[in-house]
């Protein structure tokens, strides 16, 4: 290789490999020119200062080497004296730096080797940078690709323009590959690595399902139908939801397709993946019931605080609606987000019927009365002493068997029972050591004192400095499963929030924060659940 070579062939050279490569052209000629000048350094000595400049029109190519202008010259190889800086240009002053050419001269073996090997580098850089620029704003698109190799179970996927990598546990079950099979996968992570950069493709993901549904079915692709959520047990079973934008279109019917066409479409690309096609809601009780289908449902009972809904089905309904090894309940959860407890009519008839009696004995023990009155009370709706001793007497009176007098009778009991229990309280946050002045904290009840000294919350400012989730406890999602974290409050029913502004109010009374920033103390009575009738 010689600098004098044909000026044209470094053009054509650089061409060739800009289109080979899909790189910019002046990449490849700024490769080759500090090629040149690493292999021109070999004879000039590594402390000059080479470079080479192609013409990116004409391709001529001229070497230079760059001198500092110093006062002293302490390294001929790279400064030069101000005196003879001035003999190149009369304008130089110290600290310029003077371009001396060089004349043209002829490469070894070693030395062009040297060269190439910096081209093909600095090329693989710009060809990786390219690859990434090009997929990473492409993360959740699905692409089609030709099967490269398999190693140790993981198939490299050739996408023509990058290389791009499914991971054994992002495929199918049973799903095998080889050499020059086509694929089609979704795009779920773009990363830098050192080996340059890796695409991640995957076959399980339920947005796979999503965008294969938006790729057969033209009304999500017009944005008419929405996919709102996907559940995939990959390889057998998956729920999606979908809901229209346009009343006069059908969601589910738009996706199934005529004589399932379009749903069968995508059942054959998952491997015969069963899928469900449910109808989405806002509201979370028909859309739980929705979910559940093929399953009949008699009844929800919805506890929104955590998240959870009891549904009750028919006896015979039961392994349908759990399915097997609870396939049908799980992605009913996944779909909806919600934790779903499912209870047969006869289950919840019996546990109704435990708590009725739980309460008839509650309210035995409470106010010393026959289990004839505690039936009654229980059977009217009351659940709680507190209940019963703060309600319109009147509204005792009124039940069959009662009268003004009874209503009174029964109040004064359970106020006196309720005395009781605030004395049995107070006495034992004492001999815990917590202190009078948290008692004053609006929203702290005794029963609460009790627990907080228990957990060795003993005084205003303890309180203050403690963190919401420590006093309520909090729930996270794992594997589909809600686990829940339980506070120093736990089993009270208080919300987060009730929990934040008890923990404010400490703060206030210790001096921490101004009250003016405050909301209102939080009800001590917890939010009941609602029950639908399916």
């Amino acid at each position: 290789m010689a600098v004098s070579a044909n000026r044209l062939e470094l053009l054509q050279i650089a061409d060739a490999v800009a289109r080979e490569k899909a790189i910019d052209r002046s990449i490849v000629i700024t490769a080759m020119e500090d090629a040149i000048a690493k292999a021109a350094r070999s004879r000039y000595g590594s402390e000059t200062d080479v470079h080479a400049d192609i013409n990116a029109k004409t391709g001529e190519l001229r070497l230079s080497r760059h001198l500092l202008v110093v006062e002293h010259v302490e390294n001929p190889a790279s400064q030069i004296s101000l005196e003879d800086a001035r003999r190149h240009n009369p304008a130089a002053q110290i600290g310029d730096t003077i371009a001396d050419a060089l004349p043209p001269l002829e490469y070894g073996r070693i030395a062009a080797q040297s060269a190439k090997q910096v081209i093909v580098q600095k090329v693989r850089e710009a060809e990786r940078d390219r690859q990434y620029q090009e997929y990473k704003d492409r993360i959740g698109d699905v692409v089609n690709g030709i099967v490269k190799r398999v190693e140790y179970g993981n198939v490299v996927v050739d996408l023509g323009r990058g290389e791009a990598i499914v991971r054994r546990d992002e495929m199918l079950p049973r799903e095998v590959f080889r050499n020059g099979d086509r694929i089609r996968a979704y795009i779920y992570d773009v990363r830098r690595e050192a080996r340059g950069p890796q695409i991640f493709l995957s076959r399980t993901h339920p947005q796979f399902m999503a965008k294969l549904f938006a790729q057969e079915v033209p009304e999500i692709y017009d944005s008419i139908v929405e996919v709102k959520a996907v559940a995939r047990d990959p390889g057998s079973r998956a729920k999606i939801a979908v809901i229209s934008r346009d009343s006069s279109v059908d969601p589910v019917g738009a996706c199934v397709g005529m004589r399932g066409s379009r749903v069968q479409a995508v059942v054959n690309e998952l491997q015969g993946e069963k899928i469900d096609i449910i109808p989405w809601s806002p509201d979370i009780a028909t859309f739980v019931v929705n979910a559940l289908a093929p399953a009949e449902v008699a009844k929800v009972v919805l506890d929104e605080e955590r998240e959870r809904i009891e549904v009750v089905v028919p006896d015979q309904q039961l392994s349908l609606a759990i399915g097997r090894r609870g396939q049908n309940v799980r992605l009913a959860s996944q779909l909806t987000g919600w934790d779903i407890d499912i209870l047969t009519e006869q289950e919840e008839s019996e546990r109704r019927q435990a708590e009725f009696e739980n309460r008839t004995r509650m309210f035995m023990d409470a106010l010393n009365v026959d289990e004839v009155v505690g039936q009654l009370l229980a059977s009217e709706g009351f659940t709680s002493v507190e209940e019963l001793a703060f309600v319109d007497e009147k509204e005792i009176a009124s039940i069959e068997g009662f009268d003004a007098d009874t209503a009174q009778e029964l109040q004064t009991r359970a106020r006196d029972y309720l005395a009781r229990i605030e004395a049995e309280f107070d006495a034992k946050r004492r001999e815990l050591g917590v202190e009078d002045a948290l008692k004053e904290v609006p929203g702290v009840t005794s029963r609460m004192l009790v627990a907080f000294g228990e957990n060795g919350v003993k005084s205003v400012e303890d309180l203050a400095g403690c963190a919401t989730d420590e006093v309520s406890g909090w729930s996270e999602r794992k594997d589909g499963e809600t686990v829940r974290h339980p506070g120093i409050l736990d089993g009270f029913e208080l919300t987060r929030e009730d929990a934040e502004a008890i923990i404010m109010q400490a703060r206030v009374k210790a001096g921490w924060v101004d009250a003016a920033d405050l909301a209102p103390p939080p009800e001590a009575e917890p939010a009941p659940a609602t029950e639908v009738q399916g």
